[in-house]
């Protein structure tokens, strides 16, 4: 790529947080607790006090509310996507968002992107004395499941030697789910946890670090809601939901399913799934999945199957935004995007010139997408560079967003296979 956009500065000094604003956010945090009634349960962290690393999983805006009010009295700088850092404040946006959270303590990561600028400014907030807050995950659970972590994650709380925490949300989800958002003030619980002391992180070997982590993320909010004896009352709790269950599990068509109310359906087979208060779904017949995360999972198979036997592949034509700094989203025009097993390869045309973009599957684990992105363009897939992120939208509706996300995991999963077979032989 080539253009005279400026980009973030991700290299400038990070802010200590604010003291009027870490202040500030206890205390919208409190309230927000209050709101759901939220019960943080701590272990082994009674005593703990900066500097160390914090790990929190991902699955709603209101994760930042209970991680502010864990970490409180103490000073926290947050990793933060770029588009946090993007629209002013104000009518006339006389103050700009991206003052507003560099004060708070915040910093930016581009997406999926292997940055050692990020690592050194996470040594700084060490140095600080300060906590480090990060969502490995990356993005929101698409059904209140853990996301897949990378393996530098490990490396990366072993290279430091402060403590490693965790803090595990669970209800978010279900209480304002990514596929649709908004608050039914249901009850949550956190968990706060010491996972490993510096003396554990000097022993232990990466690879039972990396276990430890993944065994620490594996949670599922929906069984976590039945357990609880939860009862979500939204008349609208199905609503969107078919975002993520693309495809049928009765037909198996793609793209045709679709929601409103409390009801997911196929428009190929006429199939119809109800959610009940309890998160849980039925069909008058039976058939198909009651647990949300199944049906998902089901789907991942099938997409894995496609990888595998060298079937998978979409091509799209799309619209491109690009996101180089916090100032606003440019246009770089229309064009293609093909996604099949050598990766991502996006072509876009338009005013600012031609624009490519390639992400070989190695380099990425997974992506992040939207649903009716910032009530924009529709879904998006956002692509990132270590200076851009591309918001790319699909036309049409003979696809998924969701299947993309799930096919870039597969592919990258079953390339290391591939690598790893070719080594032992």
């Amino acid at each position: 790529m080539t253009d005279t956009f400026k980009r973030f500065d991700m290299a400038k000094p990070l802010r200590r947080q604010s003291l009027i604003l870490r202040n500030f956010i206890k205390l919208v945090s409190i309230a927000q607790l209050k709101r759901h009634k939220t019960r943080i349960i701590r272990n082994g962290v009674d005593d703990l006090k900066p500097p160390y690393i914090l790990l929190c999983n991902h699955n709603a805006f209101f994760d930042f509310f209970v991680a502010a009010s864990c970490v409180y009295p103490f000073r926290a700088n947050y990793v933060v996507a770029i588009d946090g850092f993007t629209m002013p404040v104000g009518k006339r946006g006389f103050i700009s968002r991206e003052k507003i959270m560099r004060a708070a303590g915040c910093i930016c990561k581009r997406k999926f992107t292997n940055d050692i600028m990020l690592v050194r400014q996470i040594q700084r907030i060490l140095e600080n004395g300060d906590v480090a807050v990060l969502y490995p995950e990356a993005r929101y659970s698409l059904c209140g499941t853990n996301a897949v972590l990378p393996d530098s994650l490990g490396k990366l709380c072993k290279l430091f030697k402060v403590p490693v925490v965790t803090l595990i949300c669970h209800g978010h989800h279900v209480n304002s789910p990514f596929w649709n958002v908004g608050d039914k003030r249901l009850y949550t619980e956190a968990e706060f946890s010491l996972l490993y002391t510096t003396d554990e992180l000097t022993r232990k070997p990466l690879a039972e670090i990396n276990e430890g982590i993944r065994n620490r993320f594996t949670y599922d909010d929906f069984r976590w809601v039945k357990e609880k004896n939860i009862r979500i009352r939204s008349p609208l709790r199905a609503a969107g939901l078919h975002k993520v269950l693309y495809q049928c599990p009765v037909c198996r068509t793609e793209y045709q399913m679709a929601s409103e109310d409390d009801r997911i359906f196929c428009k190929a087979c006429n199939t119809t799934w109800t959610m009940a208060e309890d998160g849980s779904l039925s069909a008058e017949d039976g058939s198909g999945f009651s647990h949300i995360p199944d049906w998902y999972e089901w789907e991942r198979s099938n997409v894995r199957a496609e990888v595998e036997a060298g079937k998978y592949g979409i091509t799209l034509p799309v619209r491109v935004d690009s996101l180089p700094n916090s100032k606003g989203y440019i246009n770089l025009g229309t064009g293609t995007m093909t996604h099949d097993g050598s990766g991502f390869h996006v072509e876009v045309r338009g005013d600012h010139g031609s624009f490519e973009m390639y992400k070989p599957v190695p380099s990425l684990y997974s992506c992040h997408i939207e649903y009716e992105y910032l009530n924009r363009f529709g879904d998006c897939i956002d692509l990132n560079t270590l200076q851009d992120t591309w918001y790319i939208y699909p036309k049409g509706s003979e696809f998924s967003v969701t299947k993309i996300a799930l096919a870039t995991e597969e592919q990258y999963e079953y390339d290391k296979r591939k690598k790893a077979q070719a080594v032992t032989q």
